[in-house]
């Protein structure tokens, strides 16, 4: 008997719902397998890199770098050499280390003997006064610094330069101050953290006068010739008034001011004041004898660079980039009025030897010449009523200025390098003196001879005779010496 045939097969036909839900469980499958590859990566990642944060050590406070910020946020408003709160100045490691009236500041290694940490933690801190607290995470770093030592990691960039003796040269520093003594013997010269000190007749190296400031910005010799005053600082770091005993040749005094230089100083003529402008647009007044601060204006709206005490010394005379020249009572403290009409920005001012009239030389160059004398009768239009005299404009900014003794001629220095000199009596120009290498920052007539000193950029002193013009002696402060390894920078 025959076998049947098979019946054919019929071909398998699946739902699509069975073939979507088949596509879905491959696809899902291959994601899990992925993901836990990825699960098992990660695990390892972070296994690792907690054994990384486990083995590397903590990083230990820095000064420079954690506290020196929150001091400049929180603290340096109320603890700067201009306004030492409680006599505490937090703007340097030596400062704050120095502490204030209640004694050093902290204690290496022993936070409960550091006062610091009294004062900033606590439900009400005395410090800071204003503004808000320290957090809790601030003052337990400040904690754990002092728990480590308290070190001073301020790299050697950051730090200011004090040298302990006379500086090498390798070349000569910008001459920025000049001054000769009422006797006529002495010329003072700025250097480098220093003023150089000459016999004015010999034009002979008598001292070097070393102090903190890097930049000598002004120097004036007391009237009665026994001390010589000097001003400058470091830029953006303080201000200093230097007090020098010319019998002794040492320094007597010194007073950290301000957080920027020190301009324009100027002594009273009894002796017994001192007075400057600054980067921070104050004036003060300081009391010879201790430094105390006897008046403070805060009138001016930019740098002041110039002040001058009237003949009697009862008023004083400020002027700044701002425009205005103000004059204030010495004895009050009353801020009197602006003399002159905003024209340009003052850079530098002289007083005529005998009067109160003052010349000034300005931004945009037009040395002008004032009564020192409240305007009170100016108009409407702001007229000026003070001025006396407006001299020819120079090509550039005038940088010095200075009258001869006898006040006959006013000498400027401008941008161009020249020094010009001219007849107060009708505004003439008398004479130019030639040769500079550069501009000419300061100026000083010889109290006693005719003799003008000028200084400026190329670091050479030249002495003038100004009657003449001749040029008497051209000479650099201090020795040079190009291969020496200690250099004096510019």
């Amino acid at each position: 008997m025959a076998t049947p045939a098979p019946e054919p097969r019929k071909p398998l036909i699946r739902p699509r719902r069975c073939l979507l839900a088949s596509r879905w469980r491959r696809v899902l499958g291959r994601a899990c397998r992925v993901g836990l590859v990825l699960v098992f990566f990660a695990s390892c990642a972070s296994t690792l890199l907690l054994r990384a944060t486990a083995a590397e050590p903590v990083r230990p406070v820095s000064y420079y770098r954690d506290v020196l910020p929150l001091f400049k946020r929180s603290c340096t408003g109320c603890h700067h050499p201009g306004k030492l709160k409680g006599d505490l100045d937090l703007t340097s490691y030596a400062s704050f280390q120095k502490g204030g009236k209640h004694g050093p500041a902290f204690k290496a290694g022993d936070p409960a003997a550091s006062l610091i940490l009294d004062e900033i933690r606590g439900p009400d801190p005395s410090m800071p006064k204003e503004g808000d607290p320290l957090t809790s995470q601030e003052v337990e770093l400040f904690e754990r610094w002092i728990k480590e030592g308290a070190r001073d990691d301020t790299p050697p960039e950051a730090r200011l330069f004090q040298p302990k003796e006379p500086l090498v040269y390798t070349a000569p520093a910008v001459v920025s101050a000049l001054a000769f003594s009422p006797d006529g013997k002495l010329l003072a010269i700025s250097g480098r953290h220093e003023v150089f000190l000459f016999d004015a007749v010999e034009l002979r190296l008598l001292d070097r006068l070393l102090g903190e400031a890097p930049r000598i910005e002004s120097l004036c010799f007391s009237p009665d010739g026994t001390f010589l005053a000097v001003a400058g600082g470091a830029p953006a770091r303080f201000g200093e008034v230097q007090i020098w005993d010319l019998a002794t040749r040492k320094a007597s005094r010194s007073w950290r001011i301000s957080t920027d230089c020190l301009y324009g100083l100027s002594v009273s003529p009894n002796s017994a004041r001192v007075a400057f402008g600054a980067a921070d647009k104050l004036v003060r007044v300081l009391a010879v004898a201790d430094g105390k601060e006897l008046l403070r204006l805060d009138n001016h709206s930019d740098w002041v660079l110039g002040t001058l005490f009237t003949v009697d010394g009862r008023r004083l005379l400020s002027g700044s980039r701002d425009q205005a020249m103000k004059l204030m009572d010495v004895a009050t403290g009353q801020f009197i009025d602006d003399i002159n009409k905003h024209i340009e920005g003052v850079l530098c001012m002289a007083r005529h030897p005998r009067e109160d009239v003052v010349a000034y030389g300005g931004d945009q160059g037009t040395p002008r010449i004032y009564r020192i004398s409240d305007n009170q009768n100016r108009t409407a239009a702001n007229n000026d009523v003070n001025q006396l005299r407006e001299l020819e404009r120079q090509p550039g900014p005038v940088y010095a200025i200075a009258y001869s003794p006898d006040a006959g001629v006013l000498a400027l220095a401008a941008a161009g390098g020249q020094v010009e000199l001219y007849r107060t009596a009708d505004g003439s120009r008398a004479r130019t003196l030639a040769g500079h290498s550069g501009p000419v920052f300061s100026l000083a007539f010889d109290p006693k001879q005719p003799r003008l000193a000028t200084g400026g950029l190329d670091g050479l002193v030249r002495v003038f005779d100004f009657t003449s013009g001749e040029l008497v002696a051209v000479f650099t402060p201090v020795e040079i010496e190009p291969s020496a390894g200690v250099v004096a920078a510019q």
